[in-house]
């Protein structure tokens, strides 16, 4: 079963002691930059361990894999940023719908209830908001998450006033990776594509910002960070502390400044 003293030991798939890989962009092509787009889980906090402790202890209780504990792995590659219904599909196929929806809203409490234990911010996020809010720029959450993970983790983070919009992916005619989501975001700040970016740490999260025209940059939480560059993001970072996310940042000023110098 889950120990509440593990959280701390689950390890990053992506290792920091690596260099952070480029996908040989910048964010210089939003500047000016007017919006931010966040996902919520692996993003803001680095919730997956307690989305695999979870499913682990509840696909194991079922017999899932013949009873034998998923792992970590696994977890990452068929269930990390997918949308319950596509899981729904992909862990419990044989069985009738409204049994397999029962067994993940389920899933979803006891995530819920762990979370509420223990749910720690991504680092550096506070001071990343502080600087969002000084330059006043617009900010949107999107996830495939429900609706009540969704606002719980945002409230945990103490971040209820901070985003202007919550888009569910389970509310648009299409999740992640589809550009739905994000494009609805857009919509409702009333924001171009060519002046907003998105934080993201799964490979559907990033496609589906890329396929709204924006540029993405992946957190390295969980996912290996090859991985993520090749699904399209920008560059990556260790969390939001990470020097070349600051360095980036400051280059965009620079070039807005000097855009609205020469006009």
């Amino acid at each position: 079963m889950y120990q509440p003293n593990r959280f701390k030991d689950f390890p990053r798939i992506s290792s920091n002691a690596r260099p952070i890989h480029s996908g040989g962009s910048s964010l210089a092509s939003v500047a000016p930059l007017e919006a931010i787009l966040f996902d919520i889980d692996g993003t803001l906090c680095d919730s997956d361990p307690l989305h695999f402790y979870a499913f682990r202890d509840m696909l194991q209780e079922i017999g899932f894999n013949g009873g034998t504990p998923i792992t970590e792995e696994f977890f990452i590659k068929n269930i990390s940023g997918k949308h319950n219904e596509e899981l729904r599909e992909i862990l419990l196929p044989d069985w009738e719908i409204q049994r397999s929806r029962k067994f993940l809203e389920d899933k979803e409490a006891l995530f819920r209830r762990l979370a509420s234990e223990q749910l720690q911010p991504m680092k550096g996020l506070q001071k990343l908001c502080k600087w969002i809010e000084d330059r006043g720029l617009r900010r949107a959450a999107v996830t495939n998450a429900p609706r009540s993970n969704a606002e719980l983790l945002i409230s945990m983070l103490g971040l209820a006033d901070f985003f202007e919009i919550l888009v569910l992916a389970s509310e648009c005619d299409r999740v992640k990776p589809f550009p739905d989501p994000y494009l609805k975001a857009l919509q409702e700040l009333d924001i171009s594509h060519k002046h907003a970016f998105v934080f993201e740490d799964s490979v559907s999260g990033i496609k589906a910002g890329m396929g709204a025209g924006m540029p993405v940059v992946g957190l390295g939480t969980r996912n290996p960070e090859q991985l993520l560059i090749e699904a399209g993001a920008v560059f990556v970072i260790a969390d939001f502390d990470d020097p070349k996310l600051w360095t980036e940042l400051e280059e965009m000023e620079i070039k807005a400044e000097a855009t609205t110098t020469t006009k």
